[in-house]
């Protein structure tokens, strides 16, 4: 109903699964890597689990796209069964021929028998097999004792069933129980799915909005960013639910964009108890009411009962603030001096470079595109003498990545600063991680800080010993202070710029063909001594072996997928110049 109001071309926060919506944050791409780690291993167990609406479905299925050729996938979507059932099930799932009817009674010796023919069979013609078990907190204690009883066929290479148990956090509970500690041996990769963080969830709905068709002028302005994740708490699926409602809502009343007012409203509709504490929750005659989606009578009752929300809400604070002996705030819309200085700082003021509302930093992948193979970067000049300029808004992230790209020799006038450094060859990395983290890493930052609960506040880490550090923050004076100091007050989100070679991805994992996997190739082989590789050769299990050892050497994530992280290593120990933390 909203859409053609908003100008687009379908809804953009529908809870289905489309893949033209697909958005994957760094989480996501960690989930995925380890599902794919743990395909390559050798058989076992790979647990993935995540609050409901993480997206753990979004990640199995970007999985089961890039599973090998020479696998075979089997998907369970419904374990509430019991052992005979779940064994049918599996059968099922990989055509596995059972004894014909008349037989003789199917036990479960006969369901496991007809099982490890296949797989022997499958092994002995190069195949692997996959079973992936969703939602498993719903598995039984038997039926998991029965699962890894299935894992036991083995050669003496590798077990013959990979089983990937997608459930809620309540399945690691499970799986700590002293009855499954023998299953919870077996698994080989692990990993829980968190939500997205505060600039995770901007650009998750900026792309969202981008697909659905959304012009310059965003129903959403990123001022709002900091409210829709602290009212969703970064899940996607709550996200989409509190976004849908809130344009729903600006429709009713005729604004071009979302306000905080409405954006309030919505959480107070559509999330129940605490999650809306911070709504503007209206008197329970005027509530929403929640009638199925899609029905033209239920939108239209929605849109009056919202508009009956409006009208109350505010006399109805008013007059509770008047009973109270308060003075009342000024009704929305109201332009007063001190809503003005409210706006201005939930908003961040303007950089000096005269950029629009700032925004945190996008992902990494938003700035893929064009990029050459220059690597001389700023050239080892001094990172705190280069940042002396000032950073005129200490909250501004966007005018701090700004000033950063400054480090590495980059003028950057306006814009989002990730996609137009993109343009010059220089990649934004957006992550979480500890100081030593940003240590090991070796480059300026920006670093968000905790200072104020309300307006987060982004200063550029410069220089960093072992006991001291330099930061610059609003005013552009750099301040010297002690690592302990500075990490009381990191908020452990970072962003940074990094070079890459020409058609380097994202990440370049098993199986990858290209001239970046040539170039990985080639840069280990360097710093192991060995012979110079031949070009136009996949990672395959050698090479991957050969990476892993150097990110246990370089105390990375040993997963054998080459990121940006990995690859900042490879560049700074061939010498390469750029800005430096030392």
């Amino acid at each position: 109903m909203y859409t053609q109001f908003f100008n687009l071309k379908q809804s953009p926060f529908s809870i289905a699964p489309d893949p033209r919506y697909l958005f994957m944050s760094e989480r996501h791409r960690e989930a995925l890597a380890h599902l794919l780690y743990g395909v390559g291993s050798g058989g076992g167990f790979v647990l993935l689990t995540g609050e409901i609406g993480a997206g753990k479905t979004t990640v199995c299925r970007c999985f089961m796209e890039q599973i090998p050729a020479n696998c075979k996938l089997g998907y369970i979507f419904n374990p509430k069964l019991s052992v005979e059932e779940l064994l049918l099930s599996v059968c099922d799932e990989f055509g596995i021929a059972l004894p014909p009817p008349g037989a003789g009674a199917v036990s479960v010796k006969t369901y496991v028998d007809a099982i490890n023919a296949y797989l022997l069979e499958s092994h002995a013609q190069g195949r692997n097999n996959v079973l992936i078990i969703d939602e498993a907190q719903n598995l039984s204690a038997e039926v998991l004792e029965q699962l890894r009883l299935l894992t036991n066929l083995e050669t003496s290479e590798r077990k013959l069933l990979q089983i990937i148990l997608i459930g809620q956090p309540e399945l690691r509970g499970m799986l700590a129980r002293p009855e499954l500690e023998q299953l919870a041996q077996r698994v080989i990769a692990r990993y829980h799915l968190g939500s997205l963080s505060e600039a995770e969830t901007g650009t998750y709905i900026e792309h969202r909005l981008a697909v659905a068709g959304a012009g310059a002028i965003a129903p959403f302005p990123r001022k709002l960013m900091g409210l829709v994740h602290a009212l969703t708490k970064g899940v996607p699926r709550r996200i989409n639910l509190l976004c849908d409602r809130a344009l729903l809502g600006a429709y009713v009343e005729n604004q071009p964009q979302v306000t905080r007012t409405i954006l309030k409203r919505a959480a107070s509709e559509v999330f129940a108890g605490p999650d809306a504490a911070a709504g503007a929750a209206p008197r329970a005659g005027a509530r929403w009411p929640l009638v199925a989606a899609g029905v033209l009578g239920g939108v239209v009752i929605s849109a009056l009962t919202w508009q009956l929300a409006s009208r109350e809400a505010p006399a109805l604070a008013q007059a509770q603030a008047r009973a109270a002996g308060t003075p009342s705030m000024p009704l929305a819309g109201s332009s007063t001096p001190q809503s003005a200085a409210a706006a201005g700082a939930l908003a961040g003021s303007a950089s000096a470079t005269g950029a629009p509302q700032p925004g945190a930093p996008q992902a990494s992948g938003a700035a893929n595109a064009g990029l050459g193979a220059n690597a001389g970067g700023a050239g080892g000049q001094s990172a705190a003498g280069a940042a002396g300029a000032a950073v005129r808004a200490g909250a501004d992230s966007a005018a701090a990545m700004r000033q950063l790209a400054a480090l590495w020799g980059l003028t950057l006038t306006g814009g989002d600063p990730c996609p137009t450094a993109a343009r010059a060859n220089l990649r934004c990395l957006q992550a979480k991680g500890t100081i030593e983290d940003i240590r090991l890493l070796d480059r300026p930052a920006m670093l968000k800080l905790h200072d104020d609960p309300v307006a987060p506040n982004y200063v550029l880490l410069t220089a960093l010993d072992a006991g001291a550090a330099t930061i610059v923050s609003a005013g552009g004076k750099p301040q010297t202070l002690s690592v302990d100091a500075l990490t009381a007050r990191y908020d452990g989100e970072f962003a940074t710029y990094w070079r890459a070679p020409r058609a380097w991805r994202d990440e370049v994992r098993g199986g990858d063909q290209g001239p970046d996997v040539d170039w990985l190739a080639k840069r280990l082989s360097q710093l192991y001594d060995l012979k110079k590789p031949q070009d136009n050769q996949p990672l395959d299990a050698a090479l991957r072996k050969r990476l892993v050892e150097f990110q246990t050497a370089q105390n990375l994530k040993a997963d054998g997928v080459a990121g940006p992280k990995t690859f900042i290593r490879l560049y700074q120990l061939g010498g390469v110049q750029e800005p430096r933390l030392r």
